[in-house]
């Protein structure tokens, strides 16, 4: 991972313009990071809309808690790992979880077989 982090001891003998400069730099980077984590939760969500389809043609349940118990423990030791907060990745996987079963929902009330109409 790249250290982006300059020390306040280090900006301290900058000028105005070179402070704006290091911002700019900075924020250029957030905005390529930001686009691509919007790409990969796109490539992801493709990836557990196949899923769901799959599931909902085989009649499994739209959530697998098993699956995100372990999901759950291997983003948090990755986040660890990553000098991230645990509790934040946690957060952020149960919020992207609940997303993709709600999708999984969908899937399956659009592919389930419509009652027979009564006469």
């Amino acid at each position: 991972m790249t250290d982006h982090s300059t020390s306040p001891s280090a900006m301290d003998g900058l000028s105005d313009s070179d402070v704006r400069a290091e911002l700019a730099r900075l924020r250029d980077s957030i905005d390529n990071i930001d686009a691509a984590v919007v790409h990969m939760l796109a490539e992801r969500f493709k990836c557990t809309q196949q899923v769901g389809r799959l599931k909902a043609t085989h009649h499994l349940p739209p959530a697998d808690p098993a699956r995100e118990s372990r999901q759950i423990i291997r983003l948090r030791e990755l986040a660890e790992s990553a000098k991230l907060d645990p509790a934040f990745a946690e957060k952020l996987l149960n919020f992207i979880i609940a997303e993709v079963i709600r999708h999984h929902e969908t899937i399956a009330n659009s592919t389930a077989p419509e009652p027979p109409a009564a006469e």
